[in-house]
């Protein structure tokens, strides 16, 4: 099985929820696909064993074979290729190495090269494998380092997906394709607002969803009666708790201190089994 973690919104313990569950449950891989600031390490500290540069094609052109006819730059949706008098102009920062421009370039003018994006680093933490994929320092799009990641996934055992906060493409990403995705929030306004556009994303995808309601009693009940209204399964709640902050602030799990909630997080994998079944 195949759950996302994901919320609308950073800071909500995303990550927190990922890495107590993945050391609660057995034959567990962990994926950290929020590859423009991945900490699942962090509080895993994992063995990391390989490492491997992630590559994407972007055009080439060569000024010899080239006319500046400009098709490729009319092709191109996302404004990569501009076309001079007589220069073609690459901005590679733009590029979604799609490959049309090659395809549709009269002079055979255009080739394609690779370009590295960043990197995904595999390891083991005790049982758990892990794999964590890390965006490089000014590269724009972080998909290719996530599907990269999800190259990795292991059929046969149980994988927890880390995802990004938000709702942009980098979520979107990560969490297509995953059985059962659970939706981390808190209970503010700022929480609620963004918890909702969590939920019309995974509503468009088709993705089954839950709710856990983290830090709760620093806020209001707004999140509680939305879930009920849309009838959005809370699947767990946990306090504004000083225990859990200072072990948090430590960078330790707080299963691993306080053990009485890995009970509650076996029972969390079950409800989501259930729901998925």
């Amino acid at each position: 099985m195949i759950i996302s973690i994901a919320s609308g919104k950073g800071g909500t313990g995303k990550t927190t929820i990922a890495t107590n569950m993945a050391l609660s449950l057995k034959n567990v891989q962990l994926l950290d696909c929020d590859v423009e600031e991945p900490n699942a390490h962090i509080f895993l500290k994992p063995e990391i064993k390989q490492q491997i540069s992630v590559y994407t094609s972007v055009p080439k052109i060569d000024e010899t074979r080239c006319d500046y006819c400009g098709k490729c730059a009319e092709f191109c949706e996302f404004n990569a290729l501009v076309a001079l008098k007589n220069k073609i102009m690459v901005f590679l920062e733009l590029c979604h190495g799609c490959g049309g421009c090659p395809i549709v370039c009269p002079k055979n003018a255009i080739t394609e090269e690779d370009k590295e994006v960043g990197v995904v680093k595999k390891g083991v933490a005790g049982d758990i494998e892990f794999i964590c994929g890390e965006l490089n320092i000014g590269e724009p799009m972080a998909v290719p380092v996530i599907r990269r990641v999800k190259n990795e996934i292991d059929d046969d055992k149980t994988v927890i997906i880390d995802a990004s906060p938000g709702t942009s493409c980098s979520v979107v990403a990560a969490v297509h394709g995953t059985d059962y995705c659970i939706l981390v929030t808190e209970p503010t306004p700022f929480g609620l607002h963004d918890l909702k556009l969590a939920v019309e994303v995974l509503k468009k995808l088709g993705i089954p969803f839950g709710v856990i309601i983290n830090r709760e009693g620093i806020g209001d009940q707004n999140v509680q009666g939305y879930c009920k209204e849309e009838g959005v399964p809370i699947l767990l709640t946990i306090p504004m708790d000083r225990r859990i902050a200072e072990v948090y602030s430590r960078g330790v799990p707080f299963i691993l201190e306080m053990p009485e909630w890995k009970e509650k997080f076996l029972e969390l994998f079950d409800k989501v089994q259930s729901m998925r079944s």
